[in-house]
């Protein structure tokens, strides 16, 4: 197999030079890499092609072989076999000789041609996939030719001296574990071969060229994972040189390392388990290594490989397992798709990391890697249940099943269903993929009598499921299905009135006798009565019988003091949608629910008040008989009374515990009440009613929990009345900054809700002008005063000293706030962006990852959804430059701090103010007069120029703005910039860059072609304007020339241009001439008789009016400018 040489060990047999002509013929011979460019075999340098001997015939065969082994992969196993023969021939004497007398070839010679086609493949780009077939053909070959030696070394011998092998053989069974190495890995051709070939790669896989590396490595690994055993010598040098490789700056060359020595870390850990007294280290430490290039490594590629050759042990399965949070889609995809159907068994996992793996693939943000978590789910996880139970009746585990409902409610039971079926666990979300891609499950499913007789939390859940999924998936087209299965409303409010009653009974025993039975009983019960009210949530109501028979069932239900809080909010859900929908409705289920509030503290108190009635009656008549009784008793009496005080205490304290929780349970049935309120607060008399006698006290209460839930209630009430929460943000605010941290975090989700709701609560208040006229219209706007102390409180809660739950929630509120345009403070928005790049965000100590993933979606988001946001992002930018220099100034100071790259910081900055990235594009700037999005960058270009050129710039600063500048974006001249301010921008950017060359201000060469850049754009687009303006002038020039040839059309008569300017001066002297006269209007009127039916006396008078009014408003005047005076003296 002829071709270039790219570099190749020292031949040691080797006899003579070839000549020219066999020279030539191997040039001409079709190369591994003969599909390079002629550009490129003329840029590469000259190569010296070493002395190979002369061609002989066992070359020709050799180099045949592997020829035809690029091709194609189809025929490797028969090219594998002629290889062998060739190799047969020359390592064994034939048994029949040759009658041609032909060329005969020893092992050595067959060893180093095939080297040298080997050196061939080095040198191929990984692009290539012809040196990808060789290796595989070369490695087929040896595993090939191993299998063959062993059984021809085996024969051999029983051909040669039966004696031997009887000694052989008695050797290797009374060896054991402590056989020799040379009678564990025996000597024949083909190891002989494999161990020539690696020590020809061994010192390639340093070499400096990558290709090389990668070509040899690859072989090398390729060879590891063919072969059963290697030489031990060979063994220790590949291990050691392996290692090296994992630290390679190529991340395709630290593929192939791993991949070898994840073999070569399986074997050693077998070796491990098998003898656990072994003090060899190695083995440990190799897989340490291993383990730490899978947590590191910055290439997908590595860990995935890595993820799927490392051994699967106790020690390595942790590690694995994390692969499930990995960066890469296709990392984690693997992890469902081929590690954990390969693991065998999921039982043998915890529960806690069963749960977490649903978890963390069904809420995968990739597609496929959830694809793969419901296949994994739905798949193998159910048969290795349902296999169990297939073994019990003589099957076979690992064949596929028919449905199997028993397999299916263990598997239920393994992940936990209790817990992990809430809203929001995981459980709902495997079961809609399971339901959707098991139709075999779903058609055989049945719910009959004796399966809601005997319900169980797997049970009852499966059937909720299952419900949800028919209702809300396929789009009503399994409607059917699960009216066929489910039984009707009447049926179904039975069976909840039963268990509800029974977990009432548990209740009650359970608070009479503590038990750890009775408690896991009662938390069943409970998670059963849940899962009844999710599915009756979903039924039809149109049956009237059924709908009373389901009111009334839950009108009791709700009265019952013991229930608890999740039941009580679904009944109340459940209450809600069978009251109707309209405003009539809505009072109607008001005033049941507060019946029920009202049921509910008379059942607690009742008991208290009748005991304190008694106890009355009882003080009175012992006071009664202490006035007849002796001294004696009387200080009996004294004894007892002093015990008594002592009983009344602790009774008080149990009626003080009492009472709290009295309260803390009407609160809550009132907070889920309001939660399902949508109408007008003051035109609802049993919302006000409730305000007044519930909310209000609970608020005023001295005990901390009563007064948290009665601010959670105040705060749903504000969101159903605008006045109501104008009067309370004052104490919300209050409660913040006073408050802890759990406080904090309720006040901003209520004031943030509040906000959202009434969005002109915080908008600014018009005010008449006090120095207008009472004719005048104009007004002024006067800030909200709650406005600033909102800001105050967003502007604390961002804080990096704030707590971390407080932090976030002030993100999330802010972020949504001020994408709603509600909130438009540009300090706010300064403040997100620099808490985005604060350190205190992106270091896992803090444990705030969430402050930046909110931001991280925010930002792009309201930067690009409008130009208004975009100018103000833009109007920030030099301040968050400087601040954030600053923040990495300090935390140079401190070890352990780490922070983005000013670089991350600029480049962000100029993504979030580019304006071609504005959504909607022209649309989006319609209506805004002269707004361009392309105005952002020019504005910031101006004012990073000023900056720069500023004396107060510092050189580090200066340096960030000018990569800054480099990535603007300022476009060739458009039609949008035909506007006289922009021409006047780009002039003035133009003329400060202009300077700023001249001034030297860049002093590397990444500032200097920065400025160049912006230069020669800008000169292009002055120059365009230059034309534009010349063909403008004379546009212009040529109009008014057109102007003065036009003629005025008057009334009736046309004016040329010359007589126009006659009249007007004839009009100016007539002006003149009435002023020398010096005739007022009443002398006008007199002459031309126009006041002669009006009367002398009225003319005078109105003259008079005129000039009084005239005197009374200069007065006006000069008392405000002397009131002023005197206001600028004091």
């Amino acid at each position: 197999m002829p071709g270039r040489i790219s570099t190749r060990s020292t031949r040691t047999s080797a006899t003579s030079r070839p000549s020219a002509s066999a020279l030539s013929r191997k040039s001409s011979v079709q190369t591994l890499n003969s599909r390079a460019s002629t550009a490129s075999r003329i840029s590469s340098p000259a190569i010296t092609t070493p002395d190979e001997g002369p061609s002989s015939n066992l070359r020709t065969q050799i180099c045949t072989i592997f020829a035809d082994a690029q091709r194609s992969t189809a025929g490797h196993r028969k090219l594998a076999i002629n290889l062998r023969k060739v190799q047969e021939a020359c390592c064994y004497e034939p048994v029949k000789p040759r009658k041609d007398g032909g060329d005969a070839f020893n092992e050595g010679q067959f060893n180093e041609e095939v080297g040298r086609c080997v050196l061939r493949v080095m040198g191929v780009k990984k692009s290539e996939s012809v040196g990808d077939r060789v290796i595989r053909f070369l490695g087929g070959f040896l595993k090939h030719a191993t299998e063959k030696g062993r059984t021809s070394s085996i024969v051999e011998e029983i051909l040669k001296n039966a004696t031997e092998l009887l000694t052989y053989i008695d050797n290797m069974v009374l060896s054991g574990n402590g056989a020799d190495e040379t009678e564990a890995f025996p000597e024949t051709p083909s190891t002989r071969l494999t161990s020539h070939i690696l020590s020809i790669l061994l010192p390639l896989m340093m070499a400096k060229e990558k290709t090389v590396r990668y070509r040899s490595t690859q072989l090398i690994s390729h060879i590891i994972n063919s072969l059963d055993s290697i030489d031990d010598d060979l063994f220790q040098l590949l291990r050691l040189g392996l290692l090296k490789r994992i630290r390679d700056k190529e991340s395709m060359v630290r593929v192939q390392a791993v991949l070898g020595l994840g073999r070569l870390a399986g074997n050693e850990a077998e070796e491990d388990q098998e003898d656990q007294d072994s003090d060899d280290e190695d083995a440990g430490r190799l897989l340490d290594k291993l383990l730490e290039v899978l947590q590191n490594d910055p290439s997908a590629d590595v860990r995935r490989s890595l993820l799927l050759n490392l051994p699967l042990t106790p020690r390595t399965l942790p590690y694995l397992l994390e692969r499930a949070r990995d960066l890469d889609p296709a990392t984690r995809r693997a992890l469902y798709a081929r590690l954990l159907p390969a693991l065998g068994d999921f039982r043998h996992l915890s529960l806690s990391m069963r749960e977490k793996l649903l978890r963390w693939g069904l809420r995968d943000r990739d597609e496929n890697v959830r694809k793969a978590a419901g296949k994994l789910f739905r798949e193998r996880w159910v048969e290795d249940c349902a296999g169990t139970h297939a073994v019990s009746e003589g099957g076979v585990v690992g064949e596929t099943r028919p449905p199997s409902f028993d397999g299916l409610l263990e598997l239920l039971e393994r992940i936990d269903v209790i817990n992990s079926g809430v809203e929001s666990g995981v459980a709902l979300e495997a079961m809609k993929e399971f339901w959707e891609g098991r139709p075999d499950y779903r058609n055989t499913a049945t719910f009959d009598d004796a399966f809601w007789d005997a319900l169980t939390p797997e049970s009852i859940f499966m059937a909720r499921s299952f419900n949800d999924f028919c209702r809300k998936e396929g789009g009503g087209k399994l409607e059917a299905l699960v009216e066929e299965k489910m039984p009707e409303v009447t049926k179904l409010a039975f069976y909840l009135q039963r268990y509800t009653n029974s977990l009432v009974d548990s209740l009650r025993k359970s608070a009479e006798e503590a038990g750890g039975d009775e408690e896991d009983e009662t938390v069943e019960q409970e998670f059963i009565v849940e899962q009844l009210l999710h599915i009756t949530r979903t039924l039809d109501y149109t049956d009237e019988v059924g709908r009373r028979k389901m009111f009334s069932l839950l009108r009791e239900t709700l009265a019952i003091p013991e229930l608890p809080e999740e039941i009580t909010r679904l009944a109340v859900e459940i209450l809600r949608g069978l009251c109707g929908s309209d405003s009539t409705g809505e009072r109607d289920f008001c005033g049941v629910v507060l019946e029920a509030v009202a049921e509910v503290h008379d059942n607690i108190m009742g008991d208290d008040i009748q005991e304190g009635d008694e106890g009355d009656e009882s003080f009175h008549s012992a006071k009664s008989e202490v006035s007849e009784d002796t001294l004696t008793k009387a200080q009996k009496s004294k004894k007892s009374r002093s015990q008594g005080e002592q009983d009344e205490g602790q009774e008080g304290e149990e009626k003080v515990i009492r009472e709290i929780m009295v309260n803390l349970k009407c609160l809550h049935i009132a907070q889920c009440m309001l939660q399902n309120v949508e109408g007008s607060l003051q035109q609802n008399v049993h919302l006000v009613t409730m305000l007044n006698n519930l909310v209000v006290p609970a608020v005023r209460s001295h005990e901390a929990p009563i007064r948290e839930r009665g601010l959670l209630c105040l705060g749903l009430c504000c969101l159903l009345d605008k006045t109501l929460a104008e009067e309370n943000l004052s104490l919300f605010l209050h409660c913040f900054n006073k408050g802890h941290d759990a406080l904090q975090i309720t006040s901003l989700q209520i004031l943030s809700d509040i906000v959202t709701t009434h969005p002109t609560l915080l908008s600014p208040t018009p005010s008449p002008s006090s120095y207008s006229f009472p004719s005048d219209s104009a007004t002024t706007t006067t800030p909200h005063p709650l406005q600033k102390p909102i800001h105050k409180l967003f502007s604390k809660a961002l804080k990096p000293t704030s707590p971390p739950a407080v932090q976030i929630t002030a993100c999330t509120a802010l972020s949504k706030l001020m994408l709603t345009s509600v909130l438009k403070d540009p300090d706010l928005l300064k403040q997100l962006v620099i808490a985005y790049f604060e350190p205190s965000s992106a270091n896992n100590n803090n444990n705030n990852q969430g402050v930046r993933q909110a931001l991280s979606y925010f930002l792009p988001v309201y930067c690009h959804s409008r130009l208004e946001n975009m100018v103000r992002m833009g109007s920030i930018v030099l301040s968050v430059v400087h601040a954030v220099l600053g923040m990495q100034d300090e935390v140079d100071g401190e070890a352990g701090e780490e922070m983005v790259s000013m670089t991350v910081v600029v480049a962000h900055l100029a993504d979030w103010t580019d304006g071609r990235k504005l959504v909607g594009g022209d649309s989006a700037t319609e209506g805004k007069g002269d707004a361009d999005a392309g105005d952002v960058h020019l504005d910031l270009a101006e004012e990073v120029l000023e900056k720069i050129l500023a004396a107060g710039c510092s050189r580090e600063e200066r340096k960030h703005l000018t990569t800054l500048l480099s990535k603007l974006h300022i476009a060739p001249l458009a039609p949008t910039l035909s506007t006289q301010p922009r021409r006047q921008k780009i002039i003035s950017i133009h003329a400060l860059v202009t300077e700023a060359i001249d001034a030297k201000i860049a002093t590397d060469a990444a500032g200097r072609n920065a400025f160049t850049k912006i230069e020669a754009v800008l000169g292009k687009v002055c120059g365009e304007l230059e034309l534009d303006g010349n063909a403008g002038a004379a546009e212009e020039k040529e109009e008014e020339e057109e102007e003065e040839k036009t003629v005025r059309h008057g009334e009736g008569e046309t004016i040329v241009p010359g007589v126009f300017e006659k009249v007007e001066e004839d009009e100016a002297e007539e002006r003149e001439g009435e002023g020398e006269g010096e005739i007022g209007v009443a002398g006008v009127a007199e002459e031309t008789g126009l006041g002669l039916g009006m009367g002398m006396g009225m003319g005078g008078g109105d003259t008079v009016m005129q000039d009084s009014l005239l005197d009374e408003l200069l007065d006006d005047d000069d008392d405000d400018d002397d009131g002023e005076e005197e206001e600028e003296e004091l």
